[in-house]
């Protein structure tokens, strides 16, 4: 497996959680520059304090009990939350040297996730009408592992996914998440699984090239069990 990106994309990984607001300041500074072209791409792995994050379509009612900082976060969805235990990959490529494919870029990220999960013993899929990752809980029902949340600026990508490691799944409880009241979510650590950041990161890593590599072409035809994009 790879352990290195290709020339021209930065791998960061921050230990220390990183306050949402500042993060997302600094995403979006350097969404600028690699648009500009005076910033390499970047895929930064991270984890944030508890907050509850707001996408483009997120509904007032589906902000239960705002207990932690609730912050706009412009990307793409409803209501997420972050906290600690949840490491966070915010993907800012260029697609103006890829294909042109929004649909393919989010079916690429979550491709990526999905591979990186079944690394660890863990079946994951895209559920059709539900935005994100999902497997089998501890119940034999379905609940999301991982969230998936995008913008394209200029062609050039920010946001990205976040995994469930070991979260506390309580705090879920403030918010519907993603707009998906009849499922719930889950955690590697529920599942069984004592995952720390450095493998998770280590295993995404090993899988990077062939999430790269899928980028260079369009999407593929929707399969079955795939979201509608």
């Amino acid at each position: 497996m790879v352990e290195t990106l290709p020339a021209g994309i930065d791998w960061r990984q921050d230990a220390a959680p990183v306050p949402y607001r500042a993060a997302l300041t600094e995403m979006t500074a350097r969404n600028d520059a690699i648009a500009a072209g005076t910033a390499p791409e970047l895929i930064w792995l991270l984890e944030h304090p508890p907050v509850y994050t707001a996408g483009t379509s997120a509904a007032a009612a589906e902000l239960l009990d705002p207990r932690f900082e609730v912050v706009d976060a412009g990307r793409g969805g409803r209501y997420t939350y972050h906290g600690p235990g949840q490491r966070i990959g915010y993907v800012l490529l260029d697609l103006r040297t890829r294909a042109r494919d929004v649909r393919g870029f989010v079916h690429a990220l979550e491709g990526w996730v999905i591979e990186t999960l079944a690394g660890f013993g863990v079946a994951a899929w895209r559920a059709e009408g539900r935005i994100g990752i999902w497997t089998r809980d501890i119940d034999g029902r379905e609940a999301k592992i991982g969230a998936i949340g995008v913008r394209i600026r200029r062609w050039v990508t920010m946001h990205g996914f976040a995994v469930n490691l070991a979260p506390d799944l309580s705090h879920f409880g403030g918010i519907v998440p993603c707009g998906i009241e009849e499922f719930g979510v889950t955690s590697l650590a529920r599942l069984g699984l004592d995952v720390s950041a450095a493998e998770w990161d280590a295993a995404l890593l090993g899988h990077a090239a062939a999430f790269l590599t899928r980028l260079d072409s369009p999407c593929p035809p929707a399969a079955s069990g795939d979201p509608a994009r």
